[in-house]
């Protein structure tokens, strides 16, 4: 999975699961976008539906500190590095 996909299929997630439309890469997600813990276990299991994999604990308590969509892309290209492809 490229840098572009990545990116593309996050931002049609945001889109349709989180009503998310304008997102920058660099927006922090809880405070312009009311992004809460809720929607972070939401989107840690669209980010296991994408990996085709199931998220360590150690993994998903990497993912908390968490704040754009750049980290999330950076997170889960070390994620996709580690499985094989889906």
């Amino acid at each position: 999975m490229t840098r572009n996909e990545i990116t593309q299929r996050l931002l049609k997630i945001f889109s349709e699961q989180f009503e998310i439309d304008e997102l920058g890469l660099d927006d922090d997600l809880r405070e312009e976008h009311e992004f809460d813990s809720i929607d972070a276990i939401e989107l840690l299991h669209e980010i296991e539906v994408m990996l085709g994999s199931v998220l360590t604990r150690d993994e998903k308590k990497k993912a908390m500190g968490i704040a754009t969509l750049n980290q999330i892309i950076d997170y889960i290209e070390v994620l996709a590095a580690t499985r094989p492809a889906a």
